[in-house]
């Protein structure tokens, strides 16, 4: 799909982030939580903390890991708030950055 739809002067950066991303999973098993989002104009009510609770329900329930990777700095204190930690930032040309983020289960 990348292939076909971004600029030529994006894919190198593009599918090189897509590559780096794949390596930072964790190799334990894990909950892989790839795209949290709300939509902008029912942001605010709550309801990307409804789904956050309810994802990390199962993982605490199954005492397995988190991982996400936040494609947006200013998301990272959300991420933060419900015990995620940043391991690094991939960044990759004029790809934005990513900063893959890992939780471990709570009891």
């Amino acid at each position: 799909m990348f292939h076909d739809t971004a600029k030529r002067e994006h894919l190198d950066d593009l599918l090189a982030t897509f590559e780096k991303m794949g390596q930072a999973h964790p190799r334990e098993a894990h909950w892989y939580l790839p795209q949290i989002g709300v939509d902008p104009h029912a942001q605010g009510k709550g309801i990307g903390a409804a789904l956050m609770r309810h994802a990390l329900a199962r993982c605490d329930q199954d005492r397995a890991l988190a991982y996400l990777e936040a494609s947006k700095p200013q998301n990272i204190p959300f991420y933060q708030h419900y015990g995620f930690e940043p391991l690094r930032e991939i960044q990759v040309g004029a790809a934005p950055p990513v900063t893959p983020m890992l939780r471990r289960p709570r009891r």
